[in-house]
C-alpha cells in the first residue's frame, strides 16, 4: 500500500468563513479523530493531499502534531460537488498491526469467455485487513467462467490478512451472452377508426 507523508498546522478557526479563508491558502480543513482521543482540527496541504487521495485507502503521516506524528486514514472526504475541490477530509488515527475496516476496489482480471459480456454489480468491497497492509484491490479473475455463470462475494480470493465483512452472498459480477440482442419494445399503434364511427362523426360536424 501506499503511505504518505504530509505537514499539518493546528487550526484555531472554525465555521464556514473559516474555512473559506483556509481553503483560499491553498489548504484543506480536517480533523483528526480516534482511539478515544480528542478530535484535532487541523488543515493540510491542500495540491498534496489531493495528490495523495488519488490512492484509495492511503496511509497518512501527520506530522506536525502536537505529540508529534500520527499514522491516520481518510474516512469522509467532502468536495465541491461542482468543481471538485476539496472541502474538508476526517482522517481516522490508527496503529501498525491495528485492524480496519475499508472498502477495496474490484478489480476485474482475466480473459473473458469467447461471446461473453461482463455485467458487474459491485465495483466496491468491505474488507477487514491491518491498517498499514492495506491491499490495494481485490482481483476478480474471469478466466474460464462461463456463460451465466455469477461470482458472489465468498467467490472472490481475498489478499493474504484480509477476511470479508460484506455479505458473502452479494452478487459481484455475472457473465451475460453478449449475442442475445435486445428486443425493441413493441408501441402499440392507434387502430383507424371503423367507417361507421368515421362517417358518424362527418354527419355530426355536418348537422352542425
Amino acid at each position: 500500500m501506499s503511505e504518505v507523508r504530509i505537514a499539518a498546522e493546528p487550526r484555531t478557526e472554525f465555521g464556514k468563513g473559516a474555512a473559506r479563508r483556509t481553503r483560499r491558502a491553498g489548504k484543506v480543513p480536517a480533523v483528526l479523530y480516534g482511539h478515544g482521543t480528542d478530535p484535532q482540527h487541523i488543515s493540510l496541504p491542500g495540491h498534496a493531499l489531493m495528490l495523495a487521495l488519488k490512492t484509495p485507502n492511503v496511509l497518512l503521516t501527520i506530522e506536525g502534531l502536537s505529540d508529534g506524528s500520527e499514522l491516520a486514514l481518510p474516512k469522509d472526504v467532502q468536495r465541491d460537488p461542482v468543481k471538485g475541490f476539496l472541502e474538508h477530509v476526517d482522517l481516522l488515527l490508527v496503529k501498525r498491526g491495528e485492524k480496519v475496516v475499508v472498502d477495496l476496489p474490484v478489480n476485474v482480471i482475466g480473459d473473458m469467455v469467447p461471446g461473453g459480456q461482463l455485467a458487474q454489480s459491485v465495483v466496491e468491497i468491505s474488507v477487514e485487513t491491518e491498517a498499514t497492509h492495506i491491499p490495494e484491490s481485490v482481483d476478480l479473475d474471469i478466466s474460464g467462467l462461463e456463460i451465466d455463470s455469477q461470482v458472489l462475494a465468498k467467490d472472490l480470493k481475498l489478499p493474504a490478512g484480509t477476511t470479508l465483512v460484506a455479505d458473502e452472498d452479494i452478487l459481484i459480477a455475472q457473465i451475460t451472452d453478449a449475442t442475445v440482442a435486445t428486443e425493441p419494445e413493441e408501441t402499440e399503434e392507434a387502430e383507424p377508426a371503423a367507417e361507421g364511427e368515421a362517417a358518424e362523426g362527418e354527419g355530426e360536424a355536418a348537422a352542425e
